[in-house]
């Protein structure tokens, strides 16, 4: 059988927002590009999100006198000051343009009495600048983006995994895929790949995001020798519904919600007595922790989101996904009484180290959202910026790409043909293992140590035997049984593959970890209390040099906002 071999100009990985939108900015230039997603691309996580989009609109009376200057000091700030500001100001620029671009696409916005886009208060901003769709806005924007590239009939491979990139001479030439529900393997060539896999949340034991983030472009890009950067700076959304750690929009909180301990109190006097609950969401994440820590809590670790003095009205009219989501998967209506809630890690400000235009330092290779560090978000990321990282930089990655596209040349297909051949190998071996290691028993070992050992606190001697017992999970994975799929869909095969990728990751993010010996946005040492701007404002880069990790650093591009303690 001759083997699948796809010849595009560009190959985009991922069918979230941001590789939507630069397959769409692709494809308005008549560029030839095939986007590969290991889910239908509504079903990618950008769906899940809830509360907005900031841009500063100026719509709301309280928000007036909003300018993207403001945005982006807010931003720089809230990310502990480690922020690119010359990224940050960039993106905040574009942000209103970003927004109406998505309205006159379709995607339909709330609305002030007045007609104009509403904007809600989210933690870190000085002003309202949260545009949303109720609490469903990822799935108004995502749904909005993906009619626009069917329309445009852009090719879409779904239910492709891509198991490796392909490279030659220093040069990302392409990839390989499995079709998931054949179990067949295609080689995919290009002269440019976009990474637009999302993060890899996965890698903790309770997280909001979905089973499918488990960090498949960062692995990719690391085994193909690209940097990553700043994988240490992982976020604690302060809350997730406990028991299953679903989201709770920070949207909640910004039409008013109250968060209380055991004994009734607004707690956040103690921690931000300016924002309350509306401090960043480092900071509020750390004030719940040290509640359930010093028993403030409610039995099996958990505090309230109070919503009830709203009124039903207001409930259901901004927040009817949340209300719905705390009927059926909590029992409590948040009408009638307060919703439990804990932190859970939420998103990875770190990924690929790219430029402002999303390159890699390796030739044709790019990457955009959740995936990349620009870095717009540095050590904390502010609510509502995600979407707005997406669409900004999935656009600015797509024009890039356009633009430099006739310069490069068509790779040969021998180098993918090559990588198809190993991969057949690599994959033929791991399903006629004889191993007597479990895979569930490995991911929730990983799972339960990166929630222990580099969670929302950490100190060096817990991360130290973390990161050891992360790399024994490597060792016995070598040794696991994984087995055929004897009717089609791969699946087991998916998740096993998806569990290599998470054990490459996690000891990226412990290294980063524990070699920052100071306390930054999310990134808190109990044996490092204090920011160290003297040998710490800088990025961590790391590499996979013939499978061991290295770290060096990088300067943080600085010239806008000096430098300054962080208080709320």
């Amino acid at each position: 059988m001759e083997p699948a071999i796809h010849v595009h100009d560009v190959l985009v990985i991922g069918g979230g927002l941001a590789g939507l939108r630069a397959s769409l900015e692709l494809g308005r230039s008549g560029v030839n590009v095939v986007i590969l997603s290991k889910v239908h691309p509504l079903r990618s996580h950008s769906v899940a999100a809830q509360g907005g989009m900031n841009a500063a609109l100026a719509n709301s009376p309280q928000g007036k006198d909003d300018t993207p200057e403001r945005h982006a000091f807010d931003t720089v700030k809230g990310s502990d000051f480690l922020a690119d500001q010359d990224a940050v100001e960039l993106m905040c620029r574009e942000a209103p343009s970003a927004v109406f671009e998505l309205e006159r696409l379709g995607t339909v916005f709330s609305r002030f009495d007045d007609g104009s886009i509403a904007q809600r208060p989210f933690g870190g901003a000085g002003y309202p600048r949260t545009c949303y769709s109720a609490d469903r806005t990822g799935h108004s924007l995502l749904h909005t983006l993906y009619e626009q590239v069917v329309g445009s009939g852009l090719v879409i491979f779904e239910e492709f995994f891509v198991t490796s990139l392909v490279t030659e001479n220093g040069r990302c030439t392409g990839c390989i895929a499995l079709d998931i529900a054949t179990g067949k393997l295609h080689g995919f060539s290009g002269r440019a790949v976009l990474i637009a896999t999302g993060g890899f949340g996965r890698i903790y034991e309770r997280s909001t995001n979905a089973v499918i983030n488990t960090g498949d472009g960062a692995a990719l890009a690391l085994n193909a020798g690209a940097p990553l950067e700043d994988m240490e700076f992982v976020q604690f959304h302060p809350t997730t519904l406990f028991g299953t750690n679903i989201l709770m929009t920070e949207g909640a909180r910004g039409e008013g919600g109250l968060l209380q301990n055991n004994a009734g109190e607004r707690f956040m006097t103690r921690y931000a007595p300016t924002a309350m609950e509306l401090a960043p969401r480092d900071i509020v994440s750390r004030s719940i922790q040290t509640e359930l820590d010093e028993g403030r809590g409610f039995p099996g670790g958990y505090v309230q989101l109070d919503l009830r003095h709203l009124g039903e009205r207001k409930i259901v009219e901004r927040l009817p996904g949340i209300r719905q989501i705390a009927i059926d998967f909590a029992g409590v209506d948040p009408v009638e009484s307060p919703i439990p809630v804990q932190p859970g890690q939420h998103y990875s400000m770190g990924g690929v180290a790219v430029d402002n235009d999303g390159a890699s330092p390796i030739q044709g290779l790019y990457s955009a959202g959740e995936a990349a560090c620009i870095s717009v978000h540095g050590a904390n990321r502010l609510g509502g910026n995600s979407l707005l990282e997406a669409l900004v930089f999935g656009k600015r990655a797509g024009a890039a790409i356009g633009r430099d596209i006739g310069s490069i040349p068509h790779p040969s297909e021998g180098a993918v043909l090559a990588k198809l051949e190993q991969e057949q190998a690599r994959l033929a071996r791991l399903q006629s293992g004889k191993g007597k290691e479990s895979l569930a028993v490995i991911r929730s070992g990983l799972g339960r140590t990166m929630e222990s050992s580099f969670g929302i606190f950490r100190e060096e001697r817990a991360m130290i035997e973390g990161l050891a017992a992360v790399l024994d999970l490597q060792e016995r994975f070598s040794r696991a049984t994984i087995g055929k799929s004897p009717g089609g869909f791969y699946f087991g095969l998916v998740q096993a593959l998806e569990l290599g990728f998470m054990l490459d990751i996690a000891p990226v993010v412990a290294l980063g970890a524990i070699e920052r010996r100071e306390s930054r946005g999310s990134h808190f040492r109990k044996d490092h209390p204090k920011r160290n701007d003297g040998d710490h404002l800088k990025h961590t880069l790391v590499r996979a040099d013939f499978g061991n990790l290295s770290l060096s650093y990088k300067d943080v591009r600085l010239g806008l906002f000096q430098v300054e303690e962080r208080r709320y």
